[in-house]
């Protein structure tokens, strides 16, 4: 019997089809598509001793040592997971790196299991994956972004958030896009990061068309980088300015860096471990931009956050950060910030508050 291919890669997306990920776990690491699950035939182990039969003696005897690997209870065991998975999300496509013999073995395993042809993507992750890049140019091409600029702290991410038109780039890279801006887990995989977007651009042209809203970003956020197709087409486009008082965005600058962070870091470490890797990354952050603050700067601001961490161990508000953060604000990002709005004063269309862009960005 053949089992059946599929190759409607932008309709695989678009329905948001549950994908069933058969690649090892170290493929699956290095880059995977938003929501795929990973129940893989091989393991690492498995993989590298196949691969490393593949290339002494060829394709049947390293066909054949797999067949040796995972036969059994190995079997048994993986094809019970992939049947729960199947029974679960009928609507869904499995695939391996290029939907060849991975593919059509765990294929072959599951209409035994269940008598269900279970359907595979033609030419597997690396298709898809390939897919997905293509679309990224087309997307840079056809969407006209609206950009969100503003002050550090002035809430554009909460705008971008409030606005249904909208794509949350540092949602998708996982990161603030600050010196201050890292979580308590790792970014994704440069290949997760544009595979993430490409997704979120096809859905959003496809659902809501061309106008998108999206935050000023530089090339990178974090340590992940935008397609320089997009950054071109974000930094030629137009420009709304969110304005905000100190005392508003040292409000969310607190809200962000320090409340919402250590409750991050507790969640991941328990309650006094989180605390420490919190104050860790916090002080780390500062000495990230310690060059650009000059060393007494730096010294003044780092004694500020270190005392301030010390009275939130004695049970202080949050608030007690708010002297530092001012200077952060001040001193350190708001002359970047004016420097580089002036390269940009051409593009913009409108200025307002919170209320008023989003009123603004609403009749847009």
């Amino acid at each position: 019997m053949e089992l059946p291919e599929i190759d409607d890669y932008a309709g695989l997306f678009l329905e948001e089809r549950p994908l069933l990920d058969v690649r090892a776990p170290v493929e699956f690491t290095a880059g995977a598509f938003p929501g795929a699950v990973n129940l893989p035939l091989l393991t690492d182990e498995e993989r590298h001793l196949i691969g490393i039969r593949y290339k002494e003696g060829g394709q049947e005897a390293a066909v054949e040592l797999g067949r040796e690997l995972v036969d059994g209870v190995p079997r048994r065991e993986r094809t019970e997971r992939w049947a729960e998975f199947v029974r679960a999300h009928p609507e869904g496509v499995l695939y391996c790196f290029r939907g060849g013999m991975r593919s059509k073995i765990t294929q072959e395993w599951i209409f035994d299991a269940t008598g269900i042809a279970y359907p595979r993507v033609k030419g597997g992750y690396k298709a898809l994956r390939n897919f997905l890049i293509d679309q990224l140019e087309v997307s840079a091409r056809e969407i006209e972004p609206v950009v969100v600029g503003g002050r550090t702290g002035a809430g554009k991410t909460i705008l971008v958030n409030r606005i249904e038109k909208s794509i949350d780039l540092e949602g998708l890279a996982w990161h603030r896009g600050s010196a201050f801006g890292r979580h308590a887990t790792p970014q994704p995989t440069q290949i997760d990061f544009e595979n993430r977007l490409s997704v979120a651009l096809l859905r959003h042209r496809a659902s809501k068309g061309p106008k998108v809203i999206l935050e000023d970003e530089s090339k990178a956020i974090g340590s992940r980088h935008l397609p320089p197709s997009l950054y071109e087409k974000m930094s030629q486009s137009p420009l709304v300015i969110l304005e905000a008082t100190l005392e508003e965005r040292i409000a969310n600058s607190i809200e962000e860096y320090v409340t919402r962070s250590l409750q991050e870091y507790r969640q991941q470490y328990g309650e006094e471990e989180g605390f420490r890797q919190w104050e860790a990354y916090a002080v780390d952050s500062l000495q990230r931009i310690s060059r650009r603050l000059g060393g007494v700067r730096h010294r003044e601001m780092e004694r500020e956050l270190t005392g301030a961490i010390e009275q939130m161990r004695r049970g202080a508000p949050h608030d007690v950060h708010a002297g530092w953060i001012a200077r952060l604000l001040t001193e350190y990002y708001d002359p970047m910030y004016d420097y580089q709005l002036e390269q940009k004063r051409e593009r913009i269309l409108f200025s307002g508050d919170m209320q008023a862009l989003m009123e603004y960005l609403a009749d847009l």
